[in-house]
């Protein structure tokens, strides 16, 4: 009869451990989360190639708030990877920097019939994205 306590007693060790282990995995909900960014100018239709909102305080501000619902899940709390995705610190400032986020931003990563990053453009927008790109310079490291 012991061994059936110890069985009882190994099994819900198990289950809290995986639910400690999800808790602590799971920085945000899998569904991309709406973002305002009514505050923001227009930017127009097409998609620019550089971000109109660098040093914009307030877009800066937005983008927090968008990386937080959208991105850290992957990315990292406050922009520091865990090690699943990029480490979106220390991605290049400036325009060089822009071209790659952007891309990505739109398009997501795909390999070998893989889906590591979904496309956000479509779904967020181009504010958005470029928010998040203000958000991300003002964590950058070298």
């Amino acid at each position: 009869m012991r061994n059936y306590g110890r069985i009882a007693l190994f099994g819900a060790a198990c289950l809290a451990g995986a639910s400690i282990t999800s808790a602590l995995m799971a920085h945000g909900n899998v569904t991309p989360q709406a973002v305002d960014t009514s505050a923001l100018p227009e930017i127009g239709a097409d998609w620019v190639q550089h971000n109109p909102y660098r040093g914009n305080a307030t877009a800066a501000k937005i983008g927090e708030s968008a990386y937080g619902q959208n991105c850290a899940r992957c990315h990292g709390l406050d922009a520091e990877s865990g090690g699943i995705a990029p480490d979106l610190r220390y991605l290049e400032v400036g325009d060089s920097g822009d071209e790659w986020f952007i891309q990505r931003y739109q398009h997501g990563s795909n390999h070998d019939g893989k889906v590591y990053m979904p496309p956000f453009g479509d779904v967020l927008g181009q504010k958005a994205g470029w928010a998040i790109r203000a958000w991300l310079e003002t964590k950058h490291q070298e």
